[in-house]
């Protein structure tokens, strides 16, 4: 059933130069040094706490609502649009015609920037787009300016898998947007077959042939930095969201790119940052001085600024011609014990999938930030119960061969500088070049089973790839064995928490 869009006003796919127009008509916008618009947000990150399911939508073990609840919300929110001006965007979430879902954003037009940045990273409707005869497959209504007094901040976002609609009520945060389409396209990969991966995608020459390496990662452990980062005149294919399906065969997702921009610095970072700084690119949350000059090193609102702009601008690898998926890195920005990078055999990587271990930033709000995290596939946004996640990878790795390995985004050593050490960019970029030419030599760690790397061209520090010799030189081996311990108990009792959980996945953890 299609959901009917009753409004005072409706202007449906409005032109970049319309939703522009009105952007910069909301008080909380201002035009940059770039041309481009700022807007600050009243909130500044996703709203976890605010965020509800359906409970007769699917075997969801998330945070869950009734049939009647969702229904008195959808009720209210429609009252209140029927007297609203919105913007309809329409569009599609993948550019493959045998795989591709239509989609639809309902957007309040005071809040204009949100339809302009889904605009950007939403594939077009063809020539023959009508929006009478539109049948989305994921629809999101938002209302930022419609409190819901019964919930965490006065915030809800109620998602229905059955109808596969999302409600937002008051949050102009674009995230609630971009996540909301995607979070019910998870479950539309679910039901077909595959598995919907919170990962950047690149496509890199090897041996006169490209070849996929997918990069999973919580938001703000560098998914974004280490796909767009070059090597071996590698180009980006997606930057947020894949499905990986049976055969290694990947489907990309968006039209465009949503990256962090704190620290954004075009010595190590230059793709994005001139991307960032395109008349058109949309910021959420970015430091602008009243003359206009941007301050990507501010803080003083958030570190979780936002960027949005057509992918086009980084000339990526054609969404529609990506090779089967050879490679998957499963980024950890951890702060301990954690190489710089470890290989790994099939149910050592079903299990490292499922531990989503990181550090936690601002992209997931202040409960995140700074904190040791487990999100199963580092993936927030999966609706379903998790275990079905984890025996998913493990069938998709009996499918197709996957060469599997963790990257540490983050320390080694701990959170002090004076005795840790910073896996820096360069590093990384090494490693993923490293992996793909298969010029690193491994040898068995002894505490964890996985394998480490004795050696890697461009890294010539052996600490940051084996953390054991950091802690002993330092004469701190006592700490790192209680350390080896610990963790290794906690992964156990971690993973044996998902019921039906394959029980390969638990025992590959030492």
């Amino acid at each position: 059933m299609v959901y009917e869009v009753r409004a005072a006003l409706v202007e449906f796919n409005p032109t970049a130069e319309r939703l522009r127009e009105l952007t910069e008509k909301m008080p909380n916008s201002q035009v940059t040094e770039f041309d481009n618009v700022v807007v600050k947000a009243r909130v500044d990150s996703r709203s976890t706490r605010s965020t509800f399911v359906v409970d007769d939508s699917t075997n969801a073990t998330k945070q869950t609502i009734t049939r009647e609840e969702y229904d008195r919300i959808a009720a209210e929110q429609d009252a209140y649009i029927a007297g609203q001006h919105v913007v309809v965007v329409d569009g599609y979430i993948g550019s493959d015609p045998e795989f591709r879902t239509r989609a639809r954003l309902i957007m309040e037009a005071a809040n204009a920037n949100v339809a302009g940045m889904q605009r950007q990273l939403y594939y077009p409707v063809g020539q023959d787009y009508d929006p009478a005869t539109w049948a989305p497959d994921t629809t999101v209504i938002y209302t930022p300016n419609l409190t819901a007094p019964s919930y965490p901040d006065d915030r809800v976002i109620a998602v229905d898998l059955n109808a596969n609609i999302t409600r937002v009520l008051n949050s102009d945060y674009f995230g609630e947007s971009k996540k909301g389409g995607l979070r019910m396209w998870n479950n539309i990969v679910y039901n077909r077959g595959g598995l919907a991966l919170h990962a950047g995608c690149k496509v890199m020459p090897r041996d006169g042939d490209p070849t996929s390496i997918l990069i999973v990662g919580l938001s703000g452990t560098g998914k974004t930095t280490t796909t767009f980062t070059t090597q071996l005149d590698s180009k980006p294919a997606q930057d947020d969201f894949v499905a990986l399906m049976p055969g290694g065969k990947v489907y990309t997702t968006e039209n465009g790119c949503f990256a962090k921009t704190f620290g954004l610095d075009p010595r190590y970072e230059p793709s994005i940052y001139h991307a960032t700084t395109k008349p058109d690119a949309y910021l959420e949350n970015v430091s602008v001085h009243a003359d206009g000059r941007v301050d990507f090193f501010d803080t003083s609102y958030t570190k979780n600024g936002r960027t949005t702009w057509p992918f086009s601008y980084v000339h990526p690898w054609p969404g529609n011609e990506v090779p089967e998926a050879e490679f998957l890195l499963i980024l950890n920005r951890n702060e301990n014990i954690v190489p710089g990078v470890a290989r790994l055999d099939r149910a050592q990587a079903a299990a490292y999938f499922m531990l989503g271990e990181t550090t936690g930033t601002s992209a997931g709000g202040k409960d995140e930030e700074g904190k040791f995290l487990r999100v199963p596939g580092t993936n927030p946004f999966f609706p379903r119960n998790m275990a079905d996640m984890g025996n998913r990878m493990l069938e998709l790795l009996d499918s197709r061969e996957l060469k599997v390995y963790v990257l540490n985004t983050g320390r080694v050593g701990g959170k002090d500088d004076a005795v840790s050490k910073k896996v820096t960019i360069p590093y990384s970029s090494a490693i993923v070049q490293a992996i793909v030419e298969d010029s690193i030599r491994w040898e068995t760690d002894p505490d964890f089973g996985y394998e480490v790397a004795s050696s890697l061209p461009g890294i010539d520090d052996a600490e940051i790839l084996q953390p054991r010799r950091l802690y002993e030189r330092q004469g701190r081996l006592d700490e790192y064995n209680a350390m080896v311990e610990r963790i290794k108990k906690e992964r156990r009792e971690y993973l044996a928490s998902f019921s039906g959980l394959d029980e390969a996945i638990v025992k590959s953890i030492g």
